[in-house]
């Protein structure tokens, strides 16, 4: 068996020359901000590899455990990723990802479902069915969608980004009466732009007014969320993107929010995440954070939206017109995000 999971860490990780900007051939803005990309991609692959070998789910916590605050969530969401090719290759039922969500997991659940998207993107799609089977919660499922979207431009950047490729349908989930899939897919384009442009603000907002104008609000969001969660940016820098997604804005605060919230609920939280919640949300992280989880939709939507755009919504109207006040008592705990019955 130890040599089965040292085959499936070598096959499933790629090598960490992978994730360096120059082999991507994205914008070098500097050593600073280099470091910081190159540093999020070997933290992923380190979590992709852990879950690859692990002989029980929780190993991946000892192995993760010496990772800095910064980069931890992201080596996380290669967990996530991890346990679900490892589900999706492995003969029986595939439990792995439940239980890795049931457990340490959990207070990484945002980034644990992007990582499944990842999985999805280099798997066959026969096999996507077991590798979403942990990906239940209805209002976080979208998320799968957000990692497949980084995903495809962080490595198809050519195609994703300055091909602008738009996946108007998509094949999972298979209800989507409403076509959301590509909202959330370009949610995480938007996220990997980010990371295209180096955390250059400027030119992540060049390259996104490029794109056909009714792709700039989920393009603008996903590199909010992306300059909220990962940084690499000054506060002059996070204003200057603010104030260049224009109309969008409410959706970069809205993202924002829903990094803060990733960072308070995973006991992640970081300088720089606050500073991009105080200029994007006009508040502190915490509070921020707070707002999503205030907002939380109770139940299905009448609109027919999926929760989770009813959601994103809610909470962009919150911050359209300056810092909301929320309700401090509306979660005990910050660090755990109410379940729903959705």
């Amino acid at each position: 068996m130890n040599a089965i999971r040292a085959l499936r860490r070598r096959v499933f990780t790629p090598d960490i020359s992978e994730t360096l900007v120059s082999t991507r051939g994205f914008h070098d803005k500097g050593p600073e901000a280099r470091t910081v990309l190159e540093t999020v991609g070997a933290s992923f692959l380190a979590g992709l590899s852990a879950a690859a070998g692990a002989a029980q789910v929780t190993d991946v916590d000892t192995e993760l455990a010496g990772l800095p605050n910064r980069f931890r969530g992201f080596a996380y969401e290669g967990a996530g990723m991890g346990f679900a090719l490892v589900d999706a290759v492995t003969p029986g039922r595939p439990w792995r990802s439940a239980e890795f969500l049931a457990g340490s997991g959990d207070p990484h659940v945002y980034m644990a479902y992007v990582g499944i998207g990842w999985a999805i993107a280099r798997l066959p799609r026969m096999l996507w069915r077991r590798a979403t089977a942990a990906a239940t919660d209805p209002l976080l499922r979208w998320l799968v969608l957000d990692g497949y979207g980084f995903h495809q431009a962080y490595f198809h950047t050519l195609e994703y980004v300055f091909r602008q490729r738009e996946l108007v349908t998509f094949p999972w989930p298979t209800e989507d009466p409403s076509g959301y899939a590509r909202h959330a897919i370009d949610q995480g384009i938007g996220r990997a732009m980010w990371f295209v442009a180096g955390t250059d603000p400027a030119l992540v907002a060049d390259m996104i007014d490029d794109f056909p104008a009714h792709r700039h609000e989920d393009l603008y969001s996903g590199a909010g969320l992306a300059a909220t969660y990962a940084g690499g940016v000054s506060e002059a820098e996070l204003r200057e993107f603010h104030r260049r997604s224009g109309p969008h804005a409410p959706f970069v605060s809205q993202a924002s929010a829903f990094a803060a919230q990733a960072r308070v609920r995973a006991g992640l939280l970081v300088p720089h995440t606050d500073l991009a919640a105080q200029v994007f949300c006009r508040t502190d992280a915490v509070r921020a954070g707070l707002v999503t989880e205030e907002l939380i939709p109770p139940g299905p939507s009448a609109s027919g939206l999926p929760a989770y755009e009813v959601w994103r919504r809610s909470v962009a109207e919150r911050f359209r017109f300056g810092a909301p006040a929320p309700q401090l008592n509306a979660v005990a705990d910050p660090g755990r995000r109410r379940r729903t019955s959705l």
